[in-house]
């Protein structure tokens, strides 16, 4: 038989040429007979053992469609947009530093338009009267050369037969001077007992008397605590000025030196100046 592909004559059930299975002529009409045609007029066939099956069977495998490319543009696309939002989520929080701000000089210039603002929120010393300055000195000098106290020193500064300032500079002085008024107080007692021998009950008096210091009562009761002095040795001295300028008797003396409208010392301390008394 002869080949209906090639036309190659063959025994068997494959042709040995280009392996078409063979078709015996009793299976074919006389119409279908194949002749030998010249191999250079026919296209060439396929061979059956080309290592695809669906041509061994004659059916055509269908073609696969190239999901894999779509796939891969729509995830770089995604990785893209997901990029984009991470970018401007982190523009929007890194704050501002020091370093940038020094580069651009509109933020420098807002910067000490920024510090010019607070800095004129303070009262300038430019800017505070003349009277005001002169006041505060005059505090100052009845605070450490007379130790004052901060009453006595603001009726000094207003007084018309003392500084005269306007009520507003006198108080200015006054909060603005820096004094311990504990130590002022302290000084103006031991001016008391060095100069008048005073007792402790008469400085304390003197020391709070609306008429005479003007200490707060805590301030004179912190003088007369601290203040180290012999109220013995001064109600002597006191009974001797008394014999000495009034030529008084010392029972007089005595009484006098204990009175609480005298000199207010205790028995014991007045008793100590009589029997000394020469």
């Amino acid at each position: 038989m002869y080949c209906t592909n090639c036309g190659k004559e063959f025994d068997g059930k494959f042709c040995p040429e280009c392996g078409t299975k063979a078709i015996h002529a009793d299976n074919l009409s006389e119409s279908t007979t194949p002749k030998y045609v010249d191999d250079q007029s026919v296209a060439p066939v396929p061979s059956m053992y080309s290592g695809d099956p669906d041509e061994f069977t004659g059916q055509k495998k269908p073609k696969k469609k190239n999901h894999g490319c779509l796939i891969a543009i729509g995830v770089t696309i995604a990785l893209l947009f997901f990029i984009g939002i991470i970018g401007s989520l982190s523009s929007n929080d890194v704050p501002s530093n020091s370093s940038n701000n020094n580069d651009n000089p509109s933020v420098q210039s807002q910067s000490m338009s920024n510090d010019t603002i607070v800095g004129d929120s303070s009262p300038k010393e430019e800017n505070i009267p003349t009277e005001y300055k002169s006041a505060l000195k005059k505090a100052e000098s009845y605070s450490e050369l007379m130790h004052m106290s901060k009453s006595a020193i603001y009726d000094q500064l207003v007084s018309e037969y003392g500084e005269q300032f306007s009520a507003e500079a006198a108080q200015y002085a006054i909060d603005n001077l820096i004094a311990d008024w504990n130590a002022n107080a302290l000084e103006k007692a031991k001016t008391y007992s060095e100069t008048m021998f005073m007792s402790k009950a008469a400085i304390y008096d003197q020391l709070v008397s609306e008429h005479g210091e003007r200490f707060t009562a805590e301030e004179a009761q912190y003088a007369v605590d601290t203040l180290a002095v012999d109220y013995k040795e001064n109600a002597l001295q006191k009974a001797k000025s008394y014999q000495d300028s009034m030529a008084m008797s010392p029972s007089a003396i005595y009484e006098q030196l204990t009175s609480e409208y005298g000199e207010q010392f205790t028995a014991e301390e007045a008793q100590y100046a009589i029997d000394n008394l020469e």
